[in-house]
């Protein structure tokens, strides 16, 4: 069990912004085209803004226009782990960092984008920090 996994809600309330906080522990979604990274391209590793863990490259990233940063597959699976949510009335699959429990957004399949794997992870900024690669 990892440190990160170990915090209480009151630790996280104490580490993070407010926003950050909502998103990340309460699974809330931030308005779409108002995030950090939705449309950027600069090149790197995508980590949980929470605990540092490193889930998407930038080079799995894609323009899906729909205001969130978009990926077509996490770094490797077992950096994420996948939780049905119905919620909203529909029915959804949620994304979580898999080290600490935060909310990352949420992934669709079958879309049509034209990807290697036919999925959109659909990640909220807050739930992320760019780590830019250097050179």
């Amino acid at each position: 069990m990892s440190e990160e996994s170990k915090k209480t809600e009151i630790d996280w309330q104490q580490i993070l912004s407010p926003q950050e906080f909502h998103v990340l522990r309460q699974a809330g979604t931030e308005r779409p085209f108002t995030g950090e990274y939705w449309d950027t391209t600069t090149e790197g590793v995508y980590a949980c803004r929470a605990c540092g863990a490193e889930l998407f490259a930038s080079s799995t990233k894609f323009d899906a226009s729909c205001g969130w940063p978009s990926f077509y597959a996490p770094l490797a699976e077992d950096r994420v782990r996948y939780i049905t949510d119905e919620s909203m009335g529909m029915k959804r699959v949620e994304v979580r960092c898999a080290n600490c429990d935060s909310h990352m957004g949420h992934v669709f399949e079958g879309e049509g984008f034209k990807t290697p794997t036919d999925l959109r992870f659909c990640m909220n900024s807050l739930s992320l920090t760019l780590r830019e690669t250097e050179g």
